[in-house]
This record gives C-alpha cells, sequence and structure tokens, in this order.
C-alpha cells in the first residue's frame, strides 16, 4: 500500500526556515514523481513543487521560486520541500503526493494530476 508522511511543520517566524520531509512507506519512492501542495485557510489546495523520482528534474511554482526548494534521498525514501524566507502568506497545511501522469514534472504543479496524499503537516509564519 502506497503510503506517504509528511512530518517537519512548525510556528516560524518571517524571515525564518523550515524543511519538511515527504517519507513513502509500502513503494519506493523513486518510482514516482512527487509533488508538494499547500492549502492555506480558507483557500483551495495549491501546488508548489514538483520532483522527478527518474532524473531528478523539478518544478517550482512561481509564488515560491527563489525561496523554496525540492529535492530528494532515494536511500531513505524521501522527498524534502526546503522553505527559506518564509511570511504569512506560506502559512497552510502542506501535503506531498504522487504523480498519476508519470515520473515527471514537465509543467506546473497542477493538483488534478496527484494522488496518494499524506495526511499533511502545518507550517505556520507568524511574528
Amino acid at each position: 500500500q502506497v503510503q506517504l508522511v509528511e512530518s517537519g511543520g512548525d510556528l516560524v517566524q518571517p524571515g525564518g526556515s523550515l524543511r519538511l520531509s515527504c517519507a513513502g512507506s509500502g513503494f519506493y519512492l523513486d518510482y514516482y514523481a512527487i509533488g508538494w501542495f499547500r492549502q492555506a485557510p480558507g483557500k483551495e489546495r495549491e501546488g508548489v513543487a514538483c520532483i522527478s523520482g527518474r532524473d531528478g528534474s523539478i518544478a517550482i511554482e512561481n509564488a515560491v521560486k527563489g525561496r523554496f526548494t525540492i529535492s530528494r534521498d532515494n536511500t531513505k525514501n524521501t522527498v524534502y520541500l526546503q522553505m527559506d524566507s518564509l511570511s504569512p502568506e506560506d502559512t497552510g497545511v502542506y501535503y506531498c503526493a504522487t504523480r498519476g501522469r508519470g515520473n515527471s514534472c514537465p509543467h506546473g504543479v497542477w493538483i488534478y494530476e496527484y494522488e496518494n496524499w499524506g495526511q499533511g503537516t502545518q507550517v505556520t509564519v507568524s511574528s
């Protein structure tokens, strides 16, 4: 059974950093492209970043480009989201999921292409 578990969410001050983890169990994470998403209170879930399990290619959405970095460690079966220069607008629940349309990130992080969602981890950016 494919399962993803997110962790690393916390309360952080504006300008701070966090690293989120997305750990896979029941399957090899590098068989899939993995996407990170977030959902702010009262808003729709939106894509943040994607990383291919095949060649490590990535896609980063404009809202976080230059501040967030996605990476993976296949030996740990884990994908990471490094978040720097955080602002209150980054507050929300962060989720990871597998891409159901190929092991690649050919365009933006489109939510309808993803499945096997984790339970999410809360990120709060506040002073």
